[in-house]
């Protein structure tokens, strides 16, 4: 029975909530605000990978740009030694063959 009161009022008030959250939400007065923020947020974020970057350089170090370079080209010389081992492999017993 408390249950079944406090889910009924729980329902009510989520009810209005949302239909308030609704008009709120969607008001320009909330959203250009909400969107400058948001666009000087990502223009920090660019700011402080820059200078992170700028910082591992000046130390000597590789950036997770020149690291994530770096392992692209380790993985496509992986493939190409794959390729060529296979090919050998299949080269193999058509040479003894034709001996």
């Amino acid at each position: 029975m408390i249950w079944e009161t406090w889910k009924k009022g729980f329902d009510a008030w989520e009810n209005a909530t949302a239909k308030y959250l609704e008009v709120v939400l969607s008001s320009p007065l909330v959203l250009e605000p909400a969107g400058r923020m948001l666009t000087m947020v990502a223009r920090a974020k660019v700011a402080q990978d820059d200078f992170f970057s700028n910082a591992w350089h000046a130390v000597g170090l590789p950036s997770r740009r020149d690291q994530e370079r770096l392992m692209h080209a380790v993985n496509q010389l992986n493939s190409r030694v794959l390729d060529a081992e296979e090919d050998l492999a299949e080269q193999k017993p058509k040479s003894r063959r034709s001996k």
